[in-house]
């Protein structure tokens, strides 16, 4: 089998040297050209004569001096043409030949992308050593006209930290943003606001380009809409953080890798979509001539003609046996301008070292209505109606700023420093119009909460890895993070069409909070003999808060404006170990142990109370501490003929939880006191979660054409909030299942097709679930002859119309069952056009280091923008749970 192997790395394309051929490595099952390290552990038969020597090297890319990942090595006889042994490099280019015989040898190496490369001369003792030392392989420049490509990249990579997921294959996603791209990730689901969760917990933290940033920590389903789905590359999904990475997202980390040009010359890319019920317009340049790169991007997506359809019952048990039921019904209609700019720059100080800068605004005008908003209310014999029509907007604007210094003294030994400037203003508005009860059609009153906001990090941080041995490495580094947030709110009224006044019934307010993080950590990776890499850290981090409100809130401690809220600081030491090992035919298996906390975003401090549905309220509680959670991973993979499978074990268990809990209130606390008592959302540190199960994943190439992947994520949850209080009080459990399934085609002429659908099964909540959903799409591809264009043709959920969700919760004091109707049924046009020319004439842009806050709660639905926690489409809370709004 060994040989096998080697052979037909040896028989697909030939050396210069006579009677020798070498190729790229056999493209992996699931179409790609890469093998994680260690999937040929050696090569030779029983028989071959066998000694003591060892080659030892690594290899590098000769522009970049970076290394060249998973390089397919040959040691062929000089005597008699024949291999002897082979490998292939790990993620650092290393690469170790063991037990080999004395002689004169060949050193053949190939991988895709770069020139073929013979080290000719290599003479080896039956107990010597040879170093290498670092072995150049120059880009292949004839690959970008003279090669047709009939293979594929691969759909999903295995690295030892993180699985890759290579999106930039996906034609469907074309006219689309990240939203649609993450919902093809394995391990990951995305529900139908957009809110991401990774095996089943929404505690993630996203980064784009390894960069945080302040929409994100606002909202991570906002910030994915602003990400066109042409720009990601790939998605990396990190489940078990190394002590690198901040102690934040409990579930994990997903990074986002936006397409990069670091080629020479000037291109600019023209992309452009127009469908049923949304546009885009993209247009991205890039200039590079010698040391010195720039590029500006601009991206813009309108949306419109997005309808719906929402009906929710409740019942609220008061005393004396006295039940009131009410009943609501709505149609909703929301458009929104989304859009983002970024101008970077790169300049290359020397060979070795290198700055980066860039500056990033991003914007966002979202307006969502709720049209014939009726709510009947029943009490005893005689029940009373309420019509209004709300208008919800949701305004935001990001700035992100970034410098970074690199500096690499030779291969894995590097200094960085990076500083970033990030700010988030957003206001969430609305303005409920009240209709008189008496002929519904006189405007008898408004209602209007203003919300404006802001979320201001500053963050500087050094980090050093070097290698301790050829099979160990070294990292450590430290960090400063200081936040600055705001939300102002306040709540006005008018008769009529009059004006508006202040609300002196209810109290506008400020909330200041302030926290400030300092970190450092420790990493320390070792690769044995026999092919176990661990990888082991911690990380420690001290964090400090200074909140108060601008005016005396009540309810709180603090009676005076401007008093300490009280908020304790506090210190975390949060582990990580990684362990992998690499075994014969390609197979591997990984143990994984990390803690991870999880801090509250403004979404759930902010005391801001949003009643646009005055019998469903939501309001944060400005009190939450951090959340802990261990995480326990066990997964395998293999390569079985022309098939990837991926498969994981996990345990997840998280004390002290922020988990939100439903509750009534009395209606003086509603502005119409002849309502019902409303039904309140808050958030609460009461809870306690575990999750277990298992993710199973797989692809596979047929054909050299044709693509098609899927798997299932199921898991058991577990949920309670220990609250001592009867109204409080609930536990609740059961499975979540989910699936995907994924195909893609190749037809000669530039033609493609590929399909997609998502399922997942209902969600359990504290107090109830949320209703299953569905997404599928197909699309079709035509590139243009010179490569330089494409046009393409994609539809989604086109037999669904509508699309229905219910949902349901209940508790000792109330039930409520929601009926969500989604006409998201769309098709889509996209063009795409490349102007300019690249050449590898000089040497290509350096990567650097970046600022990675990943240390917010944010985003799992409880934000409709601002910090302003979400009041879902139909004005009820969607799914009705009592668990974190997803």
């Amino acid at each position: 089998m060994k040989n096998s192997l080697l052979s037909v790395l040896i028989g697909m394309a030939a050396f210069t040297s006579p009677g020798i051929a070498v190729a790229q490595f056999p493209g992996m099952p699931g179409g790609g050209s890469q093998r994680p390290a260690g999937a040929i552990p050696g090569t030779s038969t029983d028989d071959t004569p066998r000694g003591n020597a060892k080659l030892t090297g690594v290899i590098v890319d000769s522009t970049t001096s970076k290394p060249v990942e998973f390089a397919s090595i040959a040691l062929v006889s000089v005597q008699t043409g024949k291999p002897i042994d082979g490998t292939v490099a790990d993620d650092q280019g290393r690469f170790t030949l063991n037990k080999l015989p004395q002689g004169d040898f060949r050193l053949l190496i190939s991988f895709v992308g770069y020139q073929n490369k013979i080290v000719s001369s290599v003479k080896l003792d039956r107990r010597g050593d040879v170093n290498l030392g670092t072995v150049k392989l120059s880009p292949d420049v004839r690959t970008l006209k003279e090669v047709e490509v009939v293979g594929q990249a691969a759909l999903v990579e295995e690295k030892v930290d993180r699985l890759v997921y290579n999106a930039e294959k996906d034609v469907t996603a074309k006219g689309g943003d990240a939203t649609d791209v993450m919902r093809k990730v394995p391990l990951l689901s995305v529900d139908l606001d957009g809110n991401v969760s990774l095996r089943g917990s929404s505690n993630v933290r996203v980064l784009i380009n390894n960069k945080p940033s302040t929409i994100v920590a606002s909202s991570v389903a906002d910030a994915l809409k602003q990400i066109p789905a042409d720009m990601i590359k790939t998605v990396e999904v990190i489940t078990s953080p190394s002590a690198k990475y901040d102690a934040e997202g409990s579930a994990g980390i997903i990074n986002i890798i936006t397409k990069k040009n670091n080629l020479q010359g000037f291109t600019l890319n023209l992309d452009s979509g127009v469908g049923n019920r949304g546009s885009n317009l993209g247009l991205n340049g890039n200039l590079r001539t010698g040391k010195m790169g720039f590029s500006l991007s601009g991206f813009g997506r309108a949306n419109y003609n997005v309808r719906g359809r929402f009906a929710n019952t409740q019942q609220v048990f008061g005393g004396a046996g006295q039940t009131t039921t009410t009943e609501q019904t709505a149609d909703t209609r929301s458009s929104g301008i989304f859009g983002q700019y970024t101008l970077g720059w790169d300049y290359d100080i020397s060979k070795n070292s290198a700055i980066t800068a860039s500056l990033r605004y991003g914007a966002r005008n979202n307006v969502q209505y709720q049209d014939n908003f009726l709510t009947k209310t029943s009490r005893a014999f005689f029940p009373t109606y309420n019509l209004r029509n709300v208008k919800t907007e949701d305004l935001s604007g990001t700035v992100d700023a970034n410098i970074d210094y690199t500096k690499t003294y030779k291969p894995q030994q590097e200094l960085s420093v990076s500083a970033q400037f990030s700010r988030n203003n957003r206001n969430n508005n609305f303005v409920a119009d009240i209709l008189s009860s008496a002929d519904f059609t006189t405007l008898a009153s408004r209602q209007q909460n203003l919300n404006d906001s802001y979320n201001q990090e500053t963050t500087i941080q050094a980090d050093y890895q070097t290698p301790l041995a050829k099979n160990q490495q070294l990292e450590f580094g430290g960090k400063g993070i200081y936040r600055q947030v705001q939300s102002n709110f306040g709540y006005n009224f008018a008769i009529g069409n009059g004006p508006f006044q202040e609300d002196l019934t209810r109290l506008s307010n400020t909330l200041n909070y302030d926290q400030s993080i300092a970190a450092g950590y420790v990493s320390y990776t070792i690769t044995t003999r026999n092919k176990y890499t661990i990888k082991a850290g911690t990380r420690f981090e001290h964090t400090e808060i200074n909140a108060f409100f601008s005016q005396a809130q009540p309810g709180e401690q603090g009676a005076a404006a401007g008093e300490d809220l009280g908020i304790p600081s506090y210190n975390n030491l949060v582990p990580s170990l990684n362990i992998s090992k690499a075994l014969k035919g390609g197979r591997t298996i990984k143990l994984a142990y990390n803690r991870r906390l999880q801090r509250p975003g403004i979404q759930f401090l902010n005391p801001n109370t949003n009643n646009s549905n005055p019998t469903n309220i939501t309001v944060g509680n400005p009190r939450l501490a951090p959340e802990l959670t261990d995480n326990f991973e066990f997964s395998s993979s293999a390569y079985i003929k022309n098939v990837y499978v991926n498969a994981s074990l996990f345990y997840r268990r998280t004390n002290n939880s922020i988990t939100s809990v439903r509750d009534t209130v009395t209606s003086g606390d509603v502005v119409n006191p002849t309502q019902a008592r409303p039904i309140r959302t808050t958030y609460f540190n009461i809870g306690r979660e575990e999750s277990y199960g298992v993710n199973v994943f797989g692809n596979a190439t047929l054909f050299s054409k044709w693509q098609i992947g899927g798997g299932f994520d199921a898991f058991y949850a577990y949920l309670t909030n220990n609250s001592t209080t009867s109204i409080y009080r609930a536990t609740n459990s059961g499975w979540v299942v989910t699936g995907r399934f994924f195909t893609s085609l190749n037809i000669k002429n530039g033609w493609g097709l590929q399909g997609f659908g998502f399922i997942r099964g209902r969600e359990i909540q504290l107090q109830g679930y949320r209703g299953g959903f569905a997404f599928y799409s197909l699309g079709v591809k035509k590139d243009f002859k010179d490569k330089r264009g494409s046009f393409g043709l994609a539809g989604e959920n086109f037999f669904n119309h509508p699309f229905q969700v219910r949902s349901e919760s209940s508790s000792p004091i109330f039930t409520q069952n929601t009926l969500t109707s989604l006409y998201n049924a769309g098709v889509r046009a996209n063009f795409s056009y490349k102007f300019g020319k690249l050449s590898f004439d000089a040497p290509q842009r350096r990567r650097g280091r970046s600022v990675e806050n990943d240390d917010i709660k944010s985003g799992e639905g409880g934000d409709n923008g601002g910090g302003q926690p979400q009041q879902p489409a139909g004005g009820a809370p969607a799914g009705g749970g009592g668990r974190r709004p997803r």
